[in-house]
C-alpha cells in the first residue's frame, strides 16, 4: 500500500464538498438535491464511479465548476468518492439536503479552506483515508474573540 497526498485545486476558494458515496445513481440524486437546495445554487460535481467502465461521472450547472470537480476527482482517484464545488452558496445550505441522499455514505468535509486529501493506493484501487481541512489551531479564543464571533454569526443572519 502508497500512502498519497492530493492537493484539492480550489484557485478561487470556493466552498466545496468531498464525500463517498455507492452508486452511479449519486450524480443525478446529487444533481437534484443541490438544485432543490436553492435554485440560485451554481456547482460543478464530479462522482468517481468504482467498477464496471470506471468513469469519472459529472453534473452541474456551471461548466466551469464542473470541469474543475472532474479535475480534482481524477486526481483523488478514489472509487466511490465524489467532489461538489460550489458558487453562490455555502455548504451549509446544502449539506442536509446532499446527506439526504441515500447513496451518500460520508462526507468527509464541506469547506472553502484549503484541503489535501490524504489516499491510500493498493492493487485494487484507490480510497480516501481522511482530509487536511485548512491550518492547525494558533490559540485558544478569549472573551474578545468569542463576543466577536457571535457578533458576526447576528450581523449575517445566521443567529438572533
Amino acid at each position: 500500500m502508497e500512502l498519497l497526498t492530493v492537493k484539492v485545486e480550489n484557485p478561487d476558494g470556493l466552498n466545496l464538498v468531498l464525500g463517498q458515496s455507492h452508486f452511479i445513481k449519486t450524480v443525478e440524486d446529487l444533481h437534484e438535491a443541490l438544485v432543490g437546495s436553492s435554485p440560485a445554487t451554481r456547482f460543478g460535481l464530479a462522482f468517481c464511479e468504482s467498477s464496471g467502465p470506471r468513469l469519472v461521472r459529472r453534473s452541474g450547472n456551471d461548466g466551469a465548476l464542473v470541469e474543475l470537480a472532474t479535475r480534482n476527482a481524477l486526481a483523488i482517484g478514489a472509487g466511490h468518492s465524489f467532489i461538489v464545488f460550489l458558487r453562490d452558496a455555502y455548504p451549509l445550505n446544502v449539506l442536509n439536503a446532499m446527506k439526504q441522499v441515500p447513496e451518500v455514505c460520508n462526507i468527509y468535509c464541506a469547506t472553502a479552506n484549503p484541503v489535501t486529501v490524504v489516499v491510500a493506493a493498493s492493487d485494487e484501487g484507490r480510497g480516501i483515508l481522511g482530509v487536511i481541512d485548512g491550518g492547525a489551531p494558533l490559540g485558544v479564543e478569549d472573551e474578545a474573540s468569542a463576543a466577536e464571533r457571535k457578533q458576526l454569526l447576528r450581523a449575517i443572519g445566521y443567529k438572533l
